[in-house]
């Protein structure tokens, strides 16, 4: 499978050679689907294909609907797949979901627009792209990122100026979603839907101790989107191109290794040093953070002794608890490799707001990134 960089480089080549070219967003999701909601794919004139938006269920279909549009020169459509659907029998979800794609040519500004957002994809920095999804305009798109934005959606200049305002807010949030605003614009109105696919900075994951469960982990994290750095004072134990290969692997103290970052929710750090001069210091580090996850490894002794240092350097309760120990998912773990499993799952989890026990023992909706909007 191409990976999204792969498409996003594909697809501003077919732009700027000036070949016509329509998407398909995944606009939203009843129930379950395999892909997050804001992926896309892309069809060239010529009938190319590059991109997903359900991992091949409906990507043929949407195809023939895209050409159509750009042989035809027609409007936008929003379309609706799924088991319920009268195409289920050769195009339906295998999962049992319903998807809602949003197929439309890229013209006129929305071209330049997309070349912004993809090369955002390439470079790895926080951007929004703005669709809307309504009225004679639908299909205007707008890119906004830190600093400046790109293309109209072509309604009225209020309706501009919020969308960037909630666009920038979701960059932050790392978050894709529909919003519905007025005809007017207005942010509390009703008729015109925007669908904004935020591209969030990667989260970080900080691992402080270079081993053994740090080379097992970090290959792990990086494959889910993580953006792995691995910490330790001890130089002769960086050296390994096990660390390096799959991280920012750095020479430092916790404190020197956390200064400068900014953690979020979404950020994780994790202590497997395994040494009382390093945890204690780096999970004091960790505290001063907003990170999300702060995880160390250790047996239960292990755990209540270094959670007496911790009180004794002056940690707080309210600092304790935020702490997962042991960090890990009970799987029975006994391997170095099983263990990083365990871990990456209890993030995950974390991150999720899930609990982590098995899905037929659970209930609701199995994805965590479905919205509460209607298309």
């Amino acid at each position: 499978m191409r990976t999204q960089q792969q498409t996003a480089a594909t697809v501003i080549d077919w732009l700027r050679e000036g070949r016509r070219v329509a998407a398909g967003l995944l606009a939203s999701v009843d129930g379950s689907a395999p892909l997050d909601v804001g992926a896309s794919v892309y069809i060239d004139e010529n009938g190319s294909v590059e991109g997903s938006i359900t991992g091949g269920c409906v990507e043929s279909a949407v195809a023939q609907e895209a050409l159509e549009i750009i042989e035809t020169g027609g409007a936008p459509k929003l379309i609706t797949y799924g088991i319920s659907d009268e195409l289920a029998g050769t195009v339906g979800l295998m999962c049992g979901g319903t998807v809602h794609v949003f197929v439309h040519e890229l013209r006129g500004d929305a071209r330049d627009v997309t070349i912004a957002a993809l090369e955002a994809v390439l470079e790895e920095r926080p951007a929004a792209v703005a669709t809307l999804l309504d009225g004679e305009q639908a299909g205007g798109k707008l890119y906004v990122d830190g600093e400046h934005h790109v293309g109209s959606l072509g309604g009225p200049s209020l309706l501009e100026k919020n969308v960037e305002r909630e666009a920038r807010g979701l960059i932050q949030q790392g978050r894709t979603t529909i919003r519905t605003f007025g005809e007017d614009g207005a942010s509390l109105g009703t008729g015109l839907r925007v669908h904004v696919t935020a591209y969030a900075e990667r989260p970080r994951m900080v691992i402080f101790g270079a081993i053994d469960f740090a080379s097992a982990l970090a290959p792990l994290a990086k494959n889910v989107g993580y953006r792995v750095t691995i910490a330790d004072p001890r130089k002769a134990f960086l050296s390994s191109a096990r660390f390096t290969s799959n991280s920012d692997a750095i020479e430092a103290w916790p404190e020197e290794a956390l200064e400068g970052m900014t953690l979020g929710p979404r950020d994780a750090v994790l202590v497997f040093t395994h040494d009382p001069k390093l945890d204690v210091p780096a999970l004091t580090a960790a505290f001063a953070t907003g990170a999300g996850y702060i995880g160390a490894l250790g047996s239960r002794k292990t755990t209540a002794d270094r959670e007496v240092r911790l009180r004794e350097a002056g940690a707080t309760g309210a600092d304790i608890d935020r702490v997962y120990a042991p960090c890990g998912l009970d799987i029975g773990a006994s391997t170095v490799e099983e263990t990083a499993i365990a871990v990456l799952a209890e993030i995950v989890a974390s991150r999720a707001g899930r609990s982590g026990v098995p899905l037929r023992e659970a209930e609701g909706s199995i994805r965590r990134d479905q919205e509460d909007v209607a298309v």
